[in-house]
């Protein structure tokens, strides 16, 4: 009786492992990679976003805060990553600020009231027309060979290296917090430097002068392009601890799915004319792995270790792959004696 239960037994078991064999080889099929466990980012690292829709390059947005708009059209936060002024078009701000890309590693911020227009827009010639409000250009890495120029009223500063520059237009006036620019008009040519500012206005001479740092960086454009500038350093620092989520594969601009918005690789490590540090290249400290795409990943477009594959990673360095202004900080009487 025992040995016949026991046949019974084995031969209901040996039909129930074979009517079920289809279900469990759909349910044991392979499955895609899954995204790094979330263990492996840092606690305050939100999920990433979408990739955008092109590729950064001079005259991406990058940054949208309150009213900004180009011709006429409103832009918002959701604009970034799938707007970039081209050549002729225009960039204003009511009540907001914005930020835009130049060359690798050079970012342009407006405050409100402004209005600008790129003239030219490209890796080696990237020339803005402020006609209007106030505008700072940071420059953490500067390209040897390209050209950065700011042209207001009926002059051209063009920024020679490393730095932040801060530009009026009503007077039209410029001034160099660090770094080295050059000044010129059909009747008069000026470099400036560290702590010089030159009024472009009944000034025929070009005659420079200081200015009350201290007070310039009570502006709130001041105020408003280091908290960015900050802000951009800490999300920097999540790319380079977390490579299971991203990394870039050289220097240049890349997209950054966590922020939304494009971020800056450079060589070895730096830092930022308003103080704060980058990391780049294969610096120590950023950890080099490679998870599996992001289920249900983008390919074909943009390199990302979590999801995207193959394509552009970002414009490399090489071509690859609130109101305010300058009142009272030297630009109206504040400053220190011509010289």
């Amino acid at each position: 009786m025992k040995t016949g239960l026991s046949y019974h037994f084995r031969l209901v078991a040996a039909l129930l492992v074979a009517s079920c064999g289809p279900v469990l080889a759909q349910q044991t099929a392979p499955m895609q990679p899954a995204p790094p466990e979330p263990g492996m980012q840092p606690a305050n690292m939100p999920p990433g976003g979408m990739p955008p829709a092109e590729l950064p390059r001079p005259g991406s947005l990058n940054y949208v805060q309150g009213e900004v708009a180009s011709a006429g059209q409103p832009l918002s936060p959701q604009s970034v990553g799938r707007f970039s002024l081209r050549p002729g078009q225009d960039l204003s701000t009511g009540n907001g600020y914005a930020e835009v890309l130049l060359t690798p590693g050079a970012f342009l911020r407006i405050g409100p009231h402004s209005q600008l227009r790129f003239s030219a827009v490209g890796l080696a010639d990237t020339r803005i027309d402020l006609a209007r409000g106030n505008a700072l250009v940071e420059v953490d890495q500067f390209i040897s060979g390209t050209h950065l120029e700011v042209t207001l009223a009926a002059a051209s500063v063009d920024m020679l290296k490393k730095g932040l520059y801060g530009f009026a237009a009503d007077p039209p006036a410029a001034r160099v917090f660090d770094g080295k620019a050059d000044v010129v008009t059909q009747a008069a040519h000026r470099d400036i430097g560290k702590h010089d500012q030159v009024a472009l206005a009944n000034n025929p001479q070009l005659k420079k002068s200081d200015f009350d740092e201290n007070q310039a960086k009570q502006d709130q454009l001041y105020v408003w392009s280091a908290a960015r500038s900050r802000t951009e350093s800490e999300q920097n620092k999540l790319v380079a601890q977390n490579s299971a989520g991203y990394y870039p594969l050289a220097d240049g601009w890349f997209w950054d799915p966590y922020a939304d918005y494009y971020g800056f690789w450079g060589p070895g490590y730096w830092n930022s004319p308003f103080g704060f540090g980058f990391y780049g290249g294969f610096y120590p400290g950023f950890y080099h792995g490679f998870y599996g795409g992001r289920r249900g990943g983008w390919h074909g477009g943009w390199s990302h270790a979590g999801g995207w594959h193959g394509g552009h990673a970002f414009v490399g360095v090489h071509g690859n792959g609130v109101a305010g202004g300058f009142h009272g900080g030297g630009f109206h009487g504040g400053g220190g004696g011509h010289r």
